[in-house]
């Protein structure tokens, strides 16, 4: 792939995600393909790239904090004895082939490699659309990550080295931002500060974009395991699954750890038991 975007997935005919290369990343943000921009089936956009808060989120994709001392999250990373500060150990993911290239499903072969160009990680990333209920689509991404560095790696978070709450890095979605906070929801009782944590069975944000399209985005896991969701409503609005929420997460040489998501795009601010409604149309856990 080169740094335009394939064609979009389509839901019924209508273009609602592109898939970047995330060539024209810098450096230090940590290149990596990702969907942006997003869209409801109305057209409002539902993902935010290089936000003033946090330049290196981009869009929906899988983003993670450390493997093995690599940053595939970009930006500062938090150590036990300085705090979050910028080191030179941002990896970045490429395109290697696609697996599957129709309009509503995208296979693809990454690499993954750290600063020194050494490889990592191999993943199978996929990313499908569907409709759902009237109003809404769902996207589904599912990625298989196999450790190929010839020894056993590490993943941690901010959280395993020191900041408790920090445990971001798996699959991750950034929001784009306005000037009332995101709404923030779920299957177990509370909002951000509840849900943060938690395995709830879903977790939903509602926000308006800054044009002023009302959006809602149901969040549901699909894998063998369900991790912890990490969660910004109030400072930011992101959904995300920690992989290495409070342990270091160690993959065996030739392991593989695979996780999926299922998110709800629909147009509004829906409620809790509208929110609720499309959750349960969500593919189940196995």
């Amino acid at each position: 792939m080169d740094g335009r975007p394939v064609p979009a997935l389509h839901v019924a005919g209508v273009p609602v995600a592109e898939l970047r290369t995330g060539r024209e990343v810098a450096a230090e943000l940590s290149p990596r393909p990702f969907l942006h921009p997003v869209r409801t089936l109305g057209g409002t956009q539902v993902t935010e790239v290089f936000p003033e808060d946090h330049r290196h989120h981009l869009g929906a994709g899988v983003s993670v904090a450390d493997v093995d001392g690599s940053s595939f999250w970009g930006g500062r990373t938090f150590t036990r004895d300085r705090g979050s500060v910028l080191l030179d150990n941002h990896g970045r993911q490429e395109h290697v082939r696609w697996w599957a290239q129709e309009p509503d499903r995208r296979v693809q072969e990454l690499v993954w490699t750290g600063p020194d160009g050494a490889e990592l990680l191999r993943e199978e990333r996929t990313a499908a659309a569907a409709p759902a209920a009237e109003g809404a689509w769902m996207l589904r991404m599912h990625t298989r990550l196999r450790n190929t560095a010839g020894r056993e790696l590490a993943i941690g978070s901010p959280a395993t080295n020191g900041r408790p709450g920090a445990g971001y890095g798996g699959l991750f979605w950034r929001a784009p931002i306005a000037g009332t906070a995101a709404a923030c929801f779920g299957a177990e009782p509370g909002g951000e500060a509840e849900l943060h944590g938690s395995r709830a069975g879903w977790v939903a944000l509602s926000g308006t974009a800054p044009a002023g399209g009302p959006w809602t985005l149901v969040f549901a896991q699909t894998g063998a395991e369900r991790d912890p969701w990490f969660i910004r409503a109030a400072e930011y609005p992101g959904v995300g699954t920690s992989l290495a929420w409070d342990e270091v997460l160690r993959v065996a040489d030739g392991g593989v750890v695979e996780r999926g998501w299922a998110v709800a795009v629909a147009d509004g601010n829906l409620s809790r038991g509208e929110a609720a409604g499309l959750a349960a149309a969500l593919p189940p856990m196995p």
